[in-house]
């Protein structure tokens, strides 16, 4: 056998270099890197390294216990962590999405793990573990800076699995998986630590502040940032409609996460929940998905035929059920027949998922939009944009439609799926003007133990890498990856497990320059950006709230509730409303004395003026228009222009998009 053998206790590096443990354990995974961590920062303070902006280094945890085989560490060792997985040898759900291999839904794969791993981990599989610490540890010896470690798990998928792989292990409650994983995060931290010479020097820190994770950065040791992705967050499913939540389970569960470390979420995942809609997903995986929703809520998804001018989410699959999963109680025989697509959900943000959003501003957390359905994203953005919000990510692809610029405008931070590398070249350069426009780096999501699949094998010799071969930052050399008797080569199995990120990148970089590498160095500081102005986010004065307010006329009601005070009384239930059928009508408000202001938010009854002008006086006789709006499309609208002294606002409508006149619920001014 080849392993890696050193005596517990004694020195790994005979000169002590801070990089190397100095108490390792007896047994052991090679890392196969050769050179010193690069620290500190670029001349401009900046600092330096990869991100990846989504992984599922605890998934195992997930799900029952039963979707993925093989743990991230093990305090008993190498052996116990990444043993052979009892009762996986037949696993549905590893052949229904490894296409790869081919196999039939009952077919027997070889399981067998350390210290020959015949079959497992590779790039195909999404069953099996390719999070264990000494392959992250090679991705931070070969670049990497900040990993996002989103805690994650799934009730339907759960349920599933356990009825077809046996008993659960674990309870399918998706914040029992949550804290679960959180724990392990800690725990291996602790272990890491414990082989480095105690609390705090070890290279895995889990950061809960964008100033550690940036002191982390500058020590060359890797910021672990902790995330949630599932589908019932607090609780918060739908059971035939009805939302099994409220605003306490909400505000309790977000106190909890934040007291667990965790700094981004999202608030949708893969079933429409009492939140939001979800973007579906498409094929095989969109069929279990949408049973696994089934069953955890009574109610399939419900594609509609997307209107001229929406962006799809997706188009869903019907048909028969697999024969293998009929043996679940209660589960019909068939799929419900779905229109032709491209389909749309037409479920949004609720209003619980408002609440949700605001709370998640209110504590400065960091909101994914991936996996919220058009319609559901586009109200997130709406809230955000009013709110002056920057904290918004998409970390891996999944953000419907072209919402990347409207991320960008607020200040969030965006990565590209770990795809293969000549479809992630084509996307790094498919927005790299967008990119340059805004001045951000680049990233990837790689999904590791997500479902996902990573990196194929290169496509060409133009692709392929020359072992050994040179990090990025020319200070470490890295060579194949082995783990006992195992040894792994990306040119002939791709990116098999999270040590062959490294090896990923420099293909990049062998395919598309230097160019790439350097976005690529720059993420760390670009995500850390997004995460500083979320953490220095503080909610504005909205000036026009109860300030006086006025019109050029007001539609009459019996009762006189579409008074102009009701636009500005903090209150999206009620509204003003001018006249029928005239189209300059305008809207006013005094804020007293002469302020600063640069941002209006209008919040459009249905009766909208898809043109209008926002004015600003000073004397409230002499206007000058500060924007003008040729394209709104209603519903929340937020108009930013240059700061200007003004005691007037005005929106001066210009056409209407109904026969009635035009209606707003609330109007903000902001300084």
């Amino acid at each position: 056998m080849a392993l890696t053998v050193a005596a517990a206790g004694a020195p790994a590096a005979a000169q002590g270099e801070w990089w190397e443990p100095t108490n390792p354990p007896a047994v052991e995974s090679e890392v196969n890197v050769t050179g010193a961590p690069f620290t500190g920062t670029a001349p401009n303070g900046d600092v330096r390294g990869f991100v990846d902006a989504h992984t599922h280094m605890f998934s195992d945890e997930g799900f029952g216990g039963h979707a993925v085989c093989g743990e991230t560490f093990d305090p008993r060792g190498i052996a116990a962590a990444l043993q052979d997985c009892d009762g996986h040898g037949a696993s549905l759900l590893e052949n229904l999405t490894n296409s790869v291999k081919g196999a039939g839904p009952l077919d027997k794969h070889d399981t067998t793990g350390w210290p020959t791993f015949p079959e497992w981990p590779t790039y195909s599989s999404f069953t099996h573990q390719q999070m264990y610490y000494k392959w992250v540890e090679r991705a931070w010896r070969g670049g990497q800076r900040i990993m996002v470690n989103d805690l994650v798990s799934n009730t339907g998928l759960c349920t599933i699995l356990g009825v077809v792989a046996g008993p659960n292990e674990a309870p399918c409650n998706d914040m029992d998986a949550v804290r679960r994983e959180a724990r392990k995060t800690y725990a291996l931290q602790d272990y890491i630590d414990g082989q480095y010479g105690g609390a705090g020097k070890g290279w895995f820190r889990v950061v809960t502040t964008p100033q550690q994770a940036r002191s982390v950065v500058e020590q060359g040791k890797l910021a672990v940032v902790l995330g949630v992705e599932v589908s019932e967050p607090f609780g918060c499913k739908q059971v035939l409609g009805v939302a099994q939540c409220n605003k306490s389970d909400i505000d309790r569960g977000l106190d909890e996460l934040k007291g667990l470390g965790v700094s981004s979420m999202f608030l949708c995942h893969k079933f429409d929940n009492a939140l939001c809609g979800v973007r579906y997903d498409a094929g095989t995986t969109g069929l279990i998905v949408n049973v696994g929703q089934f069953l955890t809520t009574g109610t399939w998804w419900n594609p509609q035929p997307c209107k001229p001018g929406q962006t799809p989410d997706n188009t869903v699959i019907g048909g028969v059920i697999p024969k293998e999963l009929s043996i679940i109680p209660g589960l019909p025989a068939v799929l419900p027949v779905y229109p032709t697509g491209p389909h749309c959900n037409p479920r949004g943000l609720s209003d619980l998922g408002e609440y949700a959003l605001k709370g998640m501003m209110q504590r400065n957390m960091m909101v994914e939009l991936d996996h919220m359905s058009a319609k559901s994203a586009d109200r997130a953005f709406e809230l955000m944009e009013a709110s002056g919000y920057p904290g918004s990510l998409s970390s891996h692809s999944w953000l419907a439609g072209t919402s990347t610029e409207r991320l960008y405008k607020l200040g969030g931070f965006a990565t590209q799926y770990g795809h293969s590398v000549g479809e992630y070249v084509a996307d790094w350069q498919a927005t790299r003007s967008l990119r340059a426009k805004y001045g951000v780096g680049y990233g990837y999501g790689t999904d590791m133990n997500g479902f996902g699949g990573t990196p194929a094998p290169p496509a060409n010799d133009g692709q392929k890498i020359t072992y050994p071969f040179t990090s990025v930052d020319g200070g470490a050399v890295l060579d194949r990856q082995r783990t006992g008797q195992r040894v792994w080569d990306y040119n002939t199995e791709g990116v098999s497990h999270y040590g062959m990120v490294p090896d990923w990148i420099e293909s990049l970089r062998r395919t598309a320059g230097s160019a790439i590498t350097d976005d690529l160095m720059a993420g760390a500081q670009s995500y850390l950006d997004t995460w500083n102005a979320s953490a220095a986010w503080a909610p504005g004065l909205n000036l026009a709230r109860g300030a006086a307010a006025s019109a050029s006329s007001t539609e009459w009601t019996v009762l006189g509730r579409l008074k102009p005070a009701q636009a500005v009384d903090g209150s999206l239930s009620t509204r003003w409303a001018s006249r029928w059928g005239h189209d300059d009508e305008w809207f006013q408000v005094d804020l007293n004395t002469a302020r600063q202001v640069s941002r209006v938010t209008i919040d459009w009854e249905a009766a909208y003026a898809p043109r209008y002008r926002v004015e600003v006086s000073t004397n409230g006789s002499t206007w000058r228009t500060a924007a003008t709006v040729d394209a709104s499309n209603g519903g929340s609208d937020t108009v930013t222009f240059t700061p200007r002294s003004a005691r007037y606002v005005r929106v001066q409508g210009v056409s209407r998009a109904t026969d009635y006149g035009i209606s707003i619920r609330e109007l903000g001014i902001f300084s």
